[in-house]
């Protein structure tokens, strides 16, 4: 993960909240769609298996490099 992007991961996941914000979640589509190749999109908050996913694949990520 690139310097700015891991500083950002980095204050996401110091945060002690349930709840993730909008912008949150932007980012982490943002950052999904980098790292892992595929089309930008935004899952839908109905269904967080997807955004779960995606934060445990960003999560691998963040600690190997």
């Amino acid at each position: 993960m690139e310097g700015l992007d891991k500083k950002d991961w980095d204050q996401f996941r110091s945060k002690n909240t349930v709840r993730v914000s909008r912008e949150e979640i932007e980012m982490i589509a943002e950052l999904h769609s980098k790292y892992f190749n595929h089309k930008y999109t935004v899952p839908c908050s109905c269904s967080p298996k997807t955004l779960q996913k995606w934060i445990d694949d960003l999560n691998k990520i963040y600690v190997a490099k």
